[in-house]
């Protein structure tokens, strides 16, 4: 493949902010902030990001997230990743935080998204990579929790584009967070949500149908049902996907058995992210790199991906057409 695939001007659209703090940075919060981990050190921190399925990967990230306490710390850890992507040849990026994680910590919620915010100011004028912001509401605990976060967001509203859901899937569909996507939306938030990676089609459509959202992060089980595949083919409704993410939950037992080859040909607007690579071993340009070697996808195939990441985006249309003339 004659292409630098590092060097494709791309957006990163599925990456939750705390799902990039590496042992490194773990390790240095922790003796910081005073924070005791069951590790005596950075290795075995490593080497304890090691799980099993979903929940056994929430469990470590929850565990983890123990050491983001000051401003700073939210700032350390968005500045960090934003070297990254920068590096994996990110102009834009869309990112996930999980304020419920931290507000029942008894971290306030103003100290998290000022602290990334404030990164994310920084990032765009040393690095040149422009950034919007999404909440997370965690689909496991209840939806009355969820419109409390939001409540709490709304003094926040110009650091926030928009919210999302994530957390566990299965077993906590999106309809129960109906009323407070239909309030987000109300007061002018965008909406995405988190649907169709463990959970089933039926989940796709409620996301769609009932929370109103304008794309869909993971989706990859849509292809278990044609209706709609044809209707996210037709509406071409972003898909967010996470290939080694995928494969490190089991959702896949491995990269070369991967759909996503099957939904890039069938017209669907994918995308290719990282999710959470400090613990699925790969930020973006692993993830490009890795997908395109595993299921042969072809330079022009590539550039597609790369422009639909730009399409997906909560860009304005003159931002999407400037990222996409420099992609050629």
């Amino acid at each position: 493949m004659a292409i630098d695939l590092l060097e494709l001007p791309k957006a990163e659209l599925h990456l939750h902010i705390e799902g990039t703090l590496e042992p490194e940075l773990m390790f240095e919060l922790a003796r910081r902030n005073d924070v005791e981990l069951p590790f005596p050190d950075v290795e075995s921190i490593r080497r304890a990001y090691v799980f099993d399925d979903l929940q056994s990967f929430l469990d470590i990230y929850y565990a983890g997230c123990r050491v983001l306490v000051t401003e700073q710390d939210f700032s350390d850890l968005t500045a960090a990743y934003l070297q990254r992507a920068a590096h994996d040849g990110v102009r834009h990026a869309e990112i996930f935080f999980d304020p419920q994680t931290h507000t029942e910590r008894g971290i306030d919620f103003a100290t998290v998204v000022h602290g990334i915010s404030r990164a994310l100011v920084d990032g765009e004028r040393e690095l040149g990579i422009t950034t919007r912001l999404i909440l997370c509401f965690l689909r496991h605990l209840s939806a009355d929790a969820a419109m409390a976060t939001l409540e709490l967001a709304l003094p926040h509203r110009e650091a926030i584009t928009a919210v999302g859901l994530d957390s566990s899937e299965v077993g906590n569909p999106p309809e129960r967070f109906r009323e407070v996507f239909e309030r987000a939306r109300a007061e002018g938030f965008l909406a995405v949500a988190h649907a169709g990676e463990e959970g089933p089609p039926e989940y796709i459509w409620q996301a769609l149908d009932v929370l109103g959202v304008r794309r869909i992060d993971h989706g990859v089980r849509c292809m278990e049902d044609e209706r709609l595949v044809e209707q996210l083919v037709a509406e071409q409704i972003p898909l967010t996907v996470c290939p080694l993410s995928n494969v490190k939950l089991r959702v896949f037992p491995e990269l070369g058995a991967h759909n996503f080859r099957t939904m890039l040909e069938r017209g669907l607007c994918v995308s290719i992210n990282s999710d959470d690579p400090a613990y699925f071993g790969g930020y973006i340009g692993e993830n490009y790199t890795a997908t395109a070697d595993a299921l042969g996808l072809t330079r022009d195939q590539m550039v597609q991906v790369a422009k639909n990441s730009f399409r997906a985006s909560f860009l304005d249309e003159q931002d999407q057409a400037r990222h996409l003339e420099a992609i050629g």
